[in-house]
C-alpha cells in the first residue's frame, strides 16, 4: 500500500484541525500509525483512499451502513430529495413517514423527536427526564459511551478509553457529583445508590459497544427495569449502536424489555446525519412546544437525512426476516475461524458478539464482561492486528475498544479474502511474541 497523499493531506490538517481529524479516534493514535488514511469514495462493501488504495469496510461508518456504502436505494431516494431542496428549517411531510416508521419498530416509542445527531439525542433524553422526574442526578455506566454532552462523558468510553482517560477535562465540579457511575452488571450497585440517591434516570446501552462489544444478559436488564420502576427512576436505553442493527426493533425487542426513553442515532438517516429520542407519551409531551422542556434545531429532521432514513429502515422493514439471520451468520463465519487461527497460532483471543457486531479482544481472559477486562485486552497486539489488516487491505477500527460492524454488501468473497489476511495477522503476532522469548 502506498499512502503518499493521506501524508501529505494530514500534514495540512494537523495545522488547521486539532489532530488532523473532527473525532479523535480517527488520527489512528492507538494502533501505532502516523497518520490516518483519508478516504475518498465507498461502495458497497469498499471505500478507497485518496491514493485509490481499496479496502473491505469494517467500520461502516461506525454502524449505520448496514445495507453497505451509497446503496442503490438510498442513494435514488437522496437525490430525489436534494433536487427538491437541501433544508427548509420547516416541517416536512417525510418526518412524520419516518417517525411513524420508527415508532411501529419501537413499541415503547409512543411519539418521538428528530434531532442531528446521537449525541444531542441522549443530551436531550437526559433533559426531559430530569424534567418529568424533577431530580437532578444520573446513573450511566463505566465505560459506555453516550456521545460528548458533559454529564455523559464521565468514565465514558470509546475515544477517551482510545486515548487513556475514562473522563474529559472540562467538565464542572457539578456535573461530576450529578453523574453516578456503575460497572455495567453491578445490580447490586445500582440498587445501592437508588436506595440512597434521587435518580431522575438510568441511561444504558443495553448491549455496551464502546468498550469493545459486551455481552448483556437479560436477566440484569429485567433487573434495571424493575428497580427503575420501584424508585419512579426513568430508564432510557441509548440504542444508536444496537437500534436497527441487532433486530429491526434493536435490542429492546430482542429482551422484551420496554425502556420509558429510547435514543437512535446514524442509522435512521442511512448514515446521513441525523439522531431521535422517543418515548412514553406523558413524558415526550413535555418538550417544547406542548411543554416547557426545550428542544430546537435548524437541521433537526433534514429532509435529505430523513429521506435517506425511509429508504434504508423501509428496507430493513419489508426483508427483516432475511437481514438479520444473513448477518449473523456472516459473523458467525468470521469469529469461527479466527477462534481456529487463535488455537493454531497460539494467540490468546475472546471474541464478543451479538447479531452483526464483534470485538476481537487480544487477551487470555475467557470473558470479558466489564470495562477493566477489556482495559486489560493487549493493545500491541491489536495494533499489529490492524496494521496488518490494513496493509492487506481491509479496514478494521483504529482501536480495541470498538466494534467490527458486518453489511449485507459483504459477499463471501469480501469474508475469505478478509479471513486471508487476519491469518496473516495472527502469524505476524505469533512471530514478533515468539521473538521475544
Amino acid at each position: 500500500m502506498k499512502y503518499k497523499n493521506s501524508e501529505m493531506i494530514y500534514k495540512k490538517a494537523i495545522n488547521i484541525i486539532p489532530g488532523g481529524v473532527n473525532s479523535p479516534v480517527r488520527a489512528f493514535k492507538s494502533v501505532k500509525r502516523s497518520h490516518p488514511i483519508f478516504v475518498k469514495k465507498g461502495l458497497g462493501s469498499k471505500i478507497w483512499d485518496e491514493d485509490n488504495n481499496e479496502y473491505i469496510d469494517y467500520i461502516c461508518s461506525w454502524g449505520p451502513l448496514i445495507l453497505g456504502h451509497n446503496h442503490p436505494r438510498v442513494l435514488n431516494g437522496v437525490k430525489e430529495a436534494i433536487e427538491l431542496g437541501s433544508s427548509f428549517g420547516l416541517p416536512t411531510k417525510m418526518e412524520v413517514e419516518l417517525a411513524e416508521m420508527v415508532c411501529k419498530c419501537y413499541p415503547s416509542m409512543d411519539m418521538i423527536r428528530f434531532t442531528t445527531s446521537g449525541t444531542e439525542a441522549t443530551m436531550a433524553a437526559i433533559r426531559v427526564a430530569r424534567a418529568y422526574t424533577n431530580r437532578n442526578k444520573i446513573l450511566k455506566f463505566e465505560g459506555c459511551y453516550h456521545g460528548h454532552s458533559d454529564a455523559l462523558l464521565v468514565s465514558s468510553g470509546s475515544g477517551l478509553l482510545t486515548d487513556g482517560y475514562q473522563d474529559s477535562n472540562g467538565i464542572t465540579e457539578g456535573v461530576l457529583r450529578d453523574t453516578l457511575v456503575v460497572p455495567f452488571g453491578d445490580i447490586e450497585g445500582v440498587k445501592e445508590i437508588l436506595s440512597k440517591e434521587d435518580i431522575a434516570c438510568i441511561i444504558m446501552e443495553p448491549v455496551p459497544a464502546n468498550m469493545g462489544l459486551i455481552h448483556s444478559e437479560g436477566k440484569f436488564l429485567e433487573e434495571v427495569r424493575k428497580v427503575c420502576d420501584d424508585t419512579k427512576t426513568l430508564l432510557i436505553f441509548d440504542e444508536v449502536i444496537s437500534g436497527f442493527r441487532l433486530a429491526l426493533g434493536g435490542a429492546q425487542e430482542i429482551f422484551k424489555i420496554k425502556p420509558d426513553l429510547t435514543t437512535l442515532g446514524k442509522i435512521i438517516g442511512g448514515g446521513y446525519p441525523v439522531g431521535a429520542f422517543g418515548g412514553r407519551r406523558d413524558i415526550m409531551e413535555m418538550i417544547a412546544p406542548v411543554g416547557r422542556v426545550y428542544h430546537a434545531g435548524t437541521l433537526s429532521g433534514n429532509p435529505v437525512a430523513v429521506r435517506a432514513g425511509i429508504e434504508t429502515v423501509g428496507y430493513l422493514m419489508e426483508n427483516k426476516e432475511s437481514i438479520y439471520k444473513t448477518l449473523e451468520e456472516n459473523v458467525d463465519y468470521l469469529t469461527d475461524k479466527i477462534k481456529e487461527f487463535s488455537k493454531e497460532y497460539d494467540v490468546p483471543v475472546c471474541i464478543n458478539k451479538f447479531g452483526s457486531l464483534f470485538t476481537i479482544f487480544f487477551t487470555d481472559k475467557e470473558k470479558v464482561e466489564v470495562l477493566k477486562d477489556a482495559m486489560e485486552a493487549s493493545e500491541e497486539m491489536y495494533a499489529i492486528y490492524f496494521n496488518t489488516m490494513l496493509e492487506g487491505g481491509i479496514v478494521t477500527p483504529p482501536s480495541k475498544y470498538e466494534a467490527h460492524f458486518i453489511s449485507l454488501a459483504h459477499t463471501k468473497e469480501d469474508l475469505n479474502r478478509t479471513l486471508e489476511v487476519m491469518e496473516k495477522a495472527f502469524k505476524n503476532i505469533k512471530e514478533c511474541y515468539n521473538g521475544r522469548k
